[in-house]
Order: C-alpha cells, then structure tokens, then sequence
C-alpha cells in the first residue's frame, strides 16, 4: 500500500500540473458548490434558529461528497484493486490545487508591473483577475496593494488547497484507499462551506465556520513550514509569530506571516490586518518570487506527505489486510527503518518525476523558478 499511495500522491500532482482544474461543469467540487449555494438561505425566523440549522449544515453536507468519494473507490475496487487506486487518486487530484493558484497569481502580479514587455500596467485588469483569489473590494487598489492581496491568497490557499487534503490522505492511503479518498473529499467540502457560508452576516455559517477553523488548525501551520523551508529561511516561522494572530482567522495568519517575512514584505488588508509592519508593500519581484516560493513549498508539502505514509504504512494496522507491525518498540524501530528504506528505493522515480514537472511548469509560468534559493 505504501508503494501504491506515493504513486497516487505523485499521479494527482503531475495531472494537477499538466492538466490543471476540470471547468466547473465537470468539477466535482462546483458540484457541491451549486448544493451549498442551495443552503444558503434564511432557515428560521430567529438568529439562534439560523446557527441552530447551521450545524445541521455542517455536519451532515460534508458527508455528501466523502460518502461518494469513498463509494466509488470501493465500486472501482470491486471491477479491479487497480481501478480503484486510480480513482482515489482522482479524488486527490479533484480535491487539490495548486496550478491554478500560482497562474492566477502570477496573472495579477504581471498585470500590476509598469514594465511589462507588452505594455504599460493593466490595473482594472489586475483588480479583476484577484477577485479570483480574494473576497475584498478591489476597486482602488493600487498596485502593490494588489500584489500584497495576492501574495496573501497564495500563501493561505497553499493550506487550503494543497495542504489540507494532501496530508490526510497521505496518512489515511497505507490504510485504506477508500477511507483516504472519503477524508479529503469530506475535508475539500468544509473548506468550500467555510468559504461560502463563513461570514459573520450568515449565522448560518458559523458553525461550519468554526469547523474549517478546527480542520485547518494543522494544516496551515505544515504550509507555514514548507514555506519557511521553501525560502531557506526556517527562522522565518519565529518572526512570523509575531503577526500570526493578526487576522481574524486563527489560521490563515501563519502562511501569510511566514512568506510576508521569508519575501521581508508587509502584508496588509487595510483595516484588518497588518503582517511584517517593518517592511515595505511588495515590488514586482517580489510578486514574482512569492509564486516561486510558494510552487517550492507544494514540493515540500509532497515531501512531507511521502514521509507520513512512510511512518504510517510502518508504525500503523492496515485495514485492507496488511501485515501488522511488530508491537516491541525494538522491531517496530527496525520495522519502520526497513520499510522506509524499501518504500524510498521505490518511490524514487516518482518522486524526482513529480519535483521534476512542478520545476519545470513554475519555469515555464513564471520564468523565476530558479531564483528561490539565490535571492537574499
């Protein structure tokens, strides 16, 4: 299974970079978009009759997607135990992203420069395009404070849309695929409730507010450290301490901290918060390294999900009739080493390949991406 899962993490990043997001009619997760959207509305007369349908809300719409996703891994198992890795993996790859995060990016940072080869700075152009990542009025943003919304969305979205479903799967895959495949899809529909209910004008989004911020509590402190190892800069995390918690969110303040000050840019969304106040609003370079660092932080995020299988398919029972592991700390000791020698010598090649394509597709975006580990 440990083999099989590093396949599968490797598959839904190389077709996130080649192939990028399906158009809405066909994407699974706007699907479930058009049944939220259907949800949102006034449940009851009272404040506390609206929270109180809320939970219902949140409890029950996530199970829609993750009771679909793991029956069809176990469907397809049925036909073939192929089969059925390959749609888990499809399930990764519909419940991440991160292509996209850095086109758009990329888009809106270009779009802000005065030096474009192809004219002089777009900025209604600009403002239009970071709609896209953020859900403030863009109207009179000048550009650095669009660079600064963008480079913001990034690295939260690194969370969002990459950390939060890679990371459970990875765990849950040596176990059991449809389980894996049923928890991302489960943890991609809170993420899209919070981002469509969590408003404090909608009581009835506040619990699923409240439960996007319990399930984004780890994974967007793991995105802090792939982007604090992505820039070289580890000391980057204690610095970030500072401003953390200077957004409303409890979470989302750690990505956007840590790569305001792995770029030594500030950060703000004016009258809300303000990240690495000592700095300068971001340049176009800056721009164009944060999608740099934050494209190197997805392969450290794969690199960190690879070594969680790792220690899971070794340390932990597998539900689909694994060998146990040894119950002696000694054996389990030489257990995991053993396995994580094996698991390594044959992931290799996947590995290299999927670094290989992110490397290649941020160049080809970009044009920047080898310029992460020789900027100061």
């Amino acid at each position: 299974m440990l083999l099989t899962t590093v396949a599968l993490l490797g598959l839904a990043f190389s077709l996130d970079l080649l192939v990028g997001e399906p158009p809405n009619a066909f994407h699974p997760v706007a699907w479930f978009g058009r049944l939220v959207a259907a949800l949102d509305r006034e449940w009851a007369d009272s404040e506390r009759g609206r929270r109180l349908a809320g939970v219902g809300i949140a409890l029950f719409a996530p199970l829609v997607p993750a009771l679909a996703a793991g029956g069809a891994v176990i469907l397809a198992t049925e036909l073939a135990p192929l089969a059925g890795a390959v749609v888990a993996g499809l399930v990764l790859f519909l419940t991440t992203s991160l292509r996209s995060l850095l086109a758009l990016t990329s888009d809106v940072v270009d779009a802000t420069g005065v030096d474009r080869p192809d004219g002089p700075a777009d900025l209604e152009a600009a403002r239009e395009q970071v709609r896209g990542l953020v859900g403030r009025d863009t109207s009179s943003l000048l550009p650095a404070q669009l660079r600064s919304a963008a480079v913001e969305s990034a690295g939260e979205n690194l969370a969002d849309g990459l950390v939060a479903t890679l990371l459970p799967f990875a765990l849950l895959a040596p176990l059991s695929l449809p389980l894996a495949a049923a928890v991302a899809a489960w943890v991609k529909a809170v993420n899209t409730l919070d981002s469509m209910l969590g408003y404090p004008s909608k009581p009835h989004g506040a619990a699923s507010a409240r439960l996007d911020d319990a399930v984004m509590w780890l994974p967007a402190r793991i995105a802090a450290v792939a982007i604090a190892v992505a820039g070289a800069d580890p000391r980057a995390l204690a610095r970030a301490r500072r401003w953390a918690r200077e957004p409303p969110s409890p979470n989302s303040g750690w990505p956007m901290a840590t790569l305001a000050c792995v770029l030594s840019v500030r950060l703000t969304k004016v009258g809300v918060y303000d990240l690495n106040t000592g700095a300068e609003l971001p340049t176009l370079e800056d721009g164009k390294r944060a999608v740099s660092v934050v494209g190197l932080a997805g392969v450290v995020a794969i690199v960190i999900a690879i070594g969680l299988a790792v220690a899971m398919a070794t340390v932990g029972p597998t539900v689909d009739g694994g060998e146990q592991v040894p119950a002696e700390p000694v054996s389990a000791a030489v257990a995991l080493f053993a396995g994580a020698e094996y698991a390594l010598e044959g992931a290799s090649a996947t590995l290299e390949g999927t670094i290989g394509l992110l490397e290649s597709g941020v160049r080809t975006w970009i044009g920047t991406g080898t310029e992460v580990a020789t900027e100061p």
